[in-house]
């Protein structure tokens, strides 16, 4: 696997909170958001 930290966070080497995952799609809460969430 490369060094993308998008990568590293959907195969579980860097945790997350998963909010929604599928064979296309994986959403995680974003770690400073700019608008209430």
């Amino acid at each position: 696997m490369s060094d993308c930290i998008f990568c590293k966070i959907a195969t579980g080497e860097i945790p997350s909170a998963c909010l929604w995952n599928d064979e296309r799609v994986f959403a995680f809460r974003d770690i400073n958001p700019q608008a209430p969430v």
